[in-house]
């Protein structure tokens, strides 16, 4: 059962975990993923409870810098915090400062779930977090076709079915298998589609010693990018290759656990990265992804948007917050089919776009909060 606060105040805050079931056996380069855990916040004003905001919190297992087994323990910590509010923010750049407040960076899936429950319940609690296009009039939004790890003819079939969809981008999680058999597959998706934007991630599964000479061989499909090449936290290697690959190369994991400015413009200008990929659970909510692409920008490099295998709550609040930035190319938003237990929606995929189709209603009903 959530735990439930009533503390006689007009703020009132609950939590649940969730684990989210995989249709499939989703593999990347750090092992085989079956299930996820996640916990739902939930925020309201005792004076009209049929009102709440919504938000997740849910870290990566062995990636997030939050993934720890008392995660629950400082979700109760920062709701009770949040209990203790005399009122609640007026805008978004106070529902910001507030989660920045209450959570700090150690946090950063707990401070993503606090302002978007905040921006909800700011917004009257539809989870309708923004006030644009992508809400208002169901404007859609380009995403990417993932592509997951496997067997060859699970890969394979993968790829004939984002195709036959519609992809013009996709996108194929390589680094963990025979690096023959992932290049042998790639140059089936380049012969299936020669205009295809292609894009991949190796999760950090290239060894420094090899890398050079595998980015020069996938240079050969004319790819758009490769993210994380190589483990994080290795940074004359990084440089490097951020000087030298025939591949544009886009940062992930390297982004993790770097909060400061100070440190933000160390990383970009020291590294000079083509591209950095924004996921707010894991960089610490929307606030400090601004601040990530407001300095990308002012140096040239590029960005998009990922989710990190959220629920439909949160990867609701990414594609409203992709929106409000008018987020360039296609954003690796596909995630909403990956569950079997997913938190129903009105958002849909339809080709290579995803929309928020007002006509569908959320169902909250499998939740106990």
């Amino acid at each position: 059962m959530p735990e439930i606060r009533d503390l006689d105040m007009s703020v009132k805050t609950s939590y649940q975990k969730y684990t989210l079931d995989f249709k499939f056996d989703a593999g990347t380069s750090r092992g085989v993923l079956k299930t996820k855990d996640t916990f739902f916040i939930k925020i309201w004003d005792s004076s009209s409870p049929e009102k709440f905001g919504l938000g997740e919190c849910g870290p990566l297992k062995g990636l997030s810098v939050d993934d720890r087994s008392d995660l629950d323990e400082h979700i109760e910590k920062v709701l009770n915090a949040v209990s203790e509010q005399k009122s609640l923010p007026q805008n978004k750049e106070e529902a910001y400062l507030l989660a920045n407040e209450l959570v700090g960076a150690d946090f950063p899936s707990i401070r993503f779930g606090l302002e978007t429950a905040l921006l909800d319940l700011l917004n009257g609690g539809e989870r309708k977090l923004f006030n644009n296009d992508f809400v208002l009039k169901q404007q859609p939004l380009p995403i990417n076709g993932l592509i997951w790890m496997g067997e060859m003819d699970f890969m394979k079939s993968q790829v004939d079915r984002k195709i036959e969809e519609g992809y013009t981008c996709i996108k194929m999680k390589i680094g963990a298998i025979d690096f023959e058999k992932e290049f042998e597959l790639l140059s089936y998706i380049r012969s299936k589609d020669t205009e295809c934007v292609l894009r991949v991630d190796a999760n950090g599964g290239f060894s420094t010693q090899e890398a050079q000479q595998k980015l020069e061989r996938l240079a050969e499909l004319n790819l758009h990018s490769i993210e994380q090449p190589i483990k994080q936290h290795q940074w004359t290697e990084m440089s490097r290759l951020c000087e030298t690959s025939p591949v544009p190369i886009a940062l992930d994991e390297e982004l993790i656990g770097v909060y400061a400015k100070a440190d933000k413009i160390k990383l970009l200008e020291e590294l000079k990265p083509q591209y950095i990929i924004l996921k707010p659970t894991l960089l610490g909510g929307f606030q400090s992804c601004l601040e990530w692409l407001s300095l990308a920008e002012a140096r040239g490099i590029g960005w998009w948007l990922t989710s990190a295998l959220e629920s439909n709550i949160g990867l609701n609040a990414i594609c409203q917050f992709a929106a409000e930035l008018q987020a360039p190319g296609h954003q690796g938003l596909g995630t909403g089919k990956l569950y079997h237990n997913n938190i129903a929606s009105p958002l849909e995929v339809v080709g290579d776009f995803i929309r928020y189709n007002s006509t569908h209603d959320w169902d909250l009903s499998q939740l106990k909060l």
